[in-house]
């Protein structure tokens, strides 16, 4: 049998069908195989990714080896141009047997079609039976421990006189059990008394019950032999794990009002204590095992992403990582979901859900080391970029942010939008809201403060060379976060021998400063709001002083000198808007009441929404116009540069707003050269992009084919430029204002 590698228009499937010829042929000699292997990297056309993660194959020479990484300095570069990190998360492993209904969930129960490694569509609920059939094989066979059950015990009899009926309960489950923690709640039944409960299989000496007829009768005996009562004992459960054991045990909290008890005598009144109770006191005690025969994989965009784009992005990923194993994959967006937001359904993101069978058909195993997460990244946004997505892969040590999450320390709580959660102990409630405020973080080892530290001198480098005036000040907001982790960071380390775990006072307060100074629209604010954020920043400060280690006197002393003159330049747009208002007359006058006419006849030319937005950019811009013009002195004439590069930002905007239509800045624009020489330039620009757009969709029609084509260019004609994109544009806008500005000083 021959295979003709032509015959496969898509490069992923020339890719498996090299590796299945390579099988089919069996071994070559050295020379023979060295040579297919020459021809086989050639032929990939420098795509990145690979075929195997890792083992036998990747020995013999199977293996793809894609391109070097990129730079720090490159992604940086890209991040603050506006690329978005690429996301790939591991979200659990399952045994065989839960195969089925992994898929019925990604495919939403069939709605959703999927596919799998061979490009096959696979639709509907009969898709189920049949992925199972084909991946049986690779299955393992071994079950899941049995690690918690739930029970129930029917007594005839009553408590002895003077004992309480949860103590009388309580002993009887203890008999039944042994040493094995528990929970129960008890009830009287017309005349006899029923016990529910929640256990622990495994008993502290290692013996573990299989709640089964034989486990029941192997209980059943010890309670005859040494309760003395007439009863009678069933378990009418079993699981495995944290989770099964938290839902059973919250579900009995709620079915008993709060009269749920331990085996310590303890009462469990509500959801929360029964998930403490399960994940930080059972949690020890069940030694759980599951098998991991397949892994679900997830892979987010950011919402409005070409839909189609990251759908062939995700297949050539998994096609070029995984593509010795077995896997489907669906698409979820919020345009085509079925199911429900309240559902947990049109997430606003786009992501593509995988399920990857962790053995290959030769036995290896995929590999889920903290460096496959990170080469996995890579892959995704490689291949999302070479479809016009721009995407990097990050570090969470690249910007400070705190650790993630996972799910067993969270509970859902409101999925509508972005998924709400509550934490399921007190330290990962903690945990949670560091991450969902991103509160600055570094890590403690020798390595990753010495990979912060190349990081912080990446964004400087950026901040300070970029022509890029938007990276350059994203730049900027990620040195701060980097600097107040490492200030923080020492004082953790210094305090470690006194037991402190979870950050120091210090560091907390530096974070609260940023938390603070940070505030959105402060040119519209009122002399009072203005007033009362002042007082919350010199708060703020005050806090952090009073806690502050004498070796980091000068380094608070440059923060606090940053978060002041943050708030001194807030002060001046705020004085500016003040200025503006004293200038207008008092609330009843001619010019008020004609100021008033004209902003009602612009909404009613051009729409409320369209003069919000351009009267909110023109107030920036008039305010940097102003200043510059107020240059008189050594100081501000210092400052003259970084004020013209945020004028040029805002008019930059202010341009893409104009040329994607909004009427009330092209009105404006009749009157104010700058803004029409801008606008006319940003339309130039959105031509230009449309015409290499079209050109290249029509170098891949010619190159692939219209199929081809529509796979890997559809939404070209839908994407704008971004407002960042235009800045280093800015320049000739810079020059011709500059020059106005000059013939303007000669005529005075």
């Amino acid at each position: 049998m021959e295979i003709f590698l032509g015959a496969f228009t898509g490069e992923w499937e020339q890719r498996r069908a090299a590796y299945l010829h390579e099988r089919l042929i069996g071994r070559n000699s050295p020379s023979e195989e060295e040579e297919r292997r020459r021809r086989g990297v050639a032929s990939s056309g420098g795509v990145g990714g690979r075929l195997n993660v890792g083992g036998r194959a990747a020995r013999e020479g199977f293996a793809w080896s894609g391109p070097a990484p990129r730079s720090m300095a490159t992604r940086f570069a890209g991040l603050g141009g506006g690329s978005q990190p690429a996301v790939v998360k591991m979200t659990s492993f399952g045994g065989g047997g839960r195969l089925g209904a992994m898929a019925s969930y990604i495919s939403r129960n069939g709605d959703v079609a999927m596919e799998n490694q061979a490009g096959e569509e696979l639709r509907g609920r009969g898709a189920f039976a049949g992925l199972s059939e084909d991946w049986a094989h690779l299955m393992g066979s071994r079950a899941e421990s049995r690690d918690i059950a739930t029970f129930r015990i029917d007594i005839e009899g009553r408590p002895d006189e003077g004992q309480t009926l949860h103590a009388w309960a309580r002993d009887i489950v203890s008999t039944a059990l042994g040493e094995r923690s528990f929970a129960f709640a008890v009830e009287e039944r017309q005349g006899h008394y029923r016990i529910d409960g929640v256990a622990v299989l495994r008993d502290r000496a290692g013996e573990r019950l299989t709640a089964d007829e034989k486990a029941q009768e192997i209980v059943q005996a010890r309670m005859s032999e040494n309760g003395g009562r007439s009863a009678e004992f069933h378990f009418t459960g079993y699981g495995n794990g944290v989770e099964y054991g938290t839902a059973r045990l919250r579900k009995l909290v709620e079915r008993a009002d709060g009269g749920v008890r331990d085996n310590r005598g303890e009462t469990i009144a509500d959801a929360k204590l029964a998930g403490d109770l399960v994940q930080l006191q059972w949690r020890g005690e069940l030694h759980s095992r599951k098998p991991r025969d397949v892994m679900h994989l997830v892979m987010s965009a950011r919402a409005g992403t070409d839909v189609e784009a990251f759908r062939a992005a995700a297949r050539e990923f998994l096609a070029a990582e995984f593509g010795q194993h077995r896997y489907v994959f669906s698409l979820h967006d919020p345009g085509q979901d079925p199911k429900t937001e309240s559902a947990g359904g049109k997430r606003p993101h786009v992501h593509v859900h995988a399920i990857v069978a962790m053995r290959s058909e030769d036995g290896e195993r995929v590999e889920t080391s903290i460096a496959s997460f990170r080469r996995w990244r890579e892959g995704l946004a490689q291949h999302a970029r070479e479809h016009g997505i721009r995407m990097e892969m990050t570090d969470r040590r690249d910007q400070a942010n705190a650790a993630s999450y996972t799910k067993n320390q969270v509970r859902p709580i409101n999925r509508e939008g972005r998924t709400e959660h509550v934490g399921t102990s007190d330290s990962a409630a903690r945990r949670y809201d560091r991450k969902r405020r991103e509160v600055v973080t570094v890590m403690r080892t020798s390595k990753s403060q010495a990979y912060t530290e190349t990081v912080h001198d990446a964004w400087e480098d950026l901040a300070r060379d970029s022509e890029d005036v938007g990276a350059s000040e994203f730049a900027k907001g990620r040195i701060m976060r980097v600097n107040a982790a490492l200030e923080g960071l020492e004082f953790v380390v210094d305090k470690q021998s006194v037991g402190r775990k979870n950050g120091s006072p210090f560091q907390t307060k530096i974070v609260s400063i940023f938390d603070v100074a940070e505030v959105e629209n402060m040119s519209t604010m009122t002399r009072s709001e203005f007033e009362a954020y002042e007082k919350r920043v010199e708060t703020a400060l005050f806090q952090a002083e009073r806690v502050l280690p004498q070796d980091e006197r000068s380094n608070f002393e440059e923060i606090a000198a940053a978060a002041r003159e943050h708030v001194d330049v807030r002060r001046e747009m705020m004085e500016q808007v003040e200025q503006v208002d004293d200038r207008a007359p008092s609330s009843g006058s001619p010019r008020q009441d004609d100021a008033n006419r004209q902003w009602d006849e612009a909404v009613a030319r051009h729409g409320p929404e369209a003069v919000e937005a351009g009267n909110n950019i023109m107030v920036e811009v008039e305010y940097y116009r102003e200043r510059i013009e107020r240059a008189d002195d050594d100081e501000i004439r210092a400052n003259k540069v970084s004020l013209q590069a945020s004028l040029n930002f805002e008019m930059a905007r202010a341009a893409e707003l104009g040329a994607s239509g909004n009427s009330y800045l092209r009105e404006i624009a009749e009157a104010d050269e700058e803004l029409r020489v801008a606008i006319a330039a940003a339309e130039r620009s959105r031509d230009r992009a449309k015409d290499r757009a079209d050109d290249d969709r029509a170098e891949r029609a010619n190159g692939y084919g219209e199929q081809d084509a529509s796979l890997h260019g559809s939404g070209d004609e839908n994407r704008t430029v971004p407002a960042k994109q235009l800045v280093p544009r800015s320049e000739e806008l810079q020059h011709e204002a500059e020059q106005k500005r000059d013939r303007d000083e000669q005529e005075r």
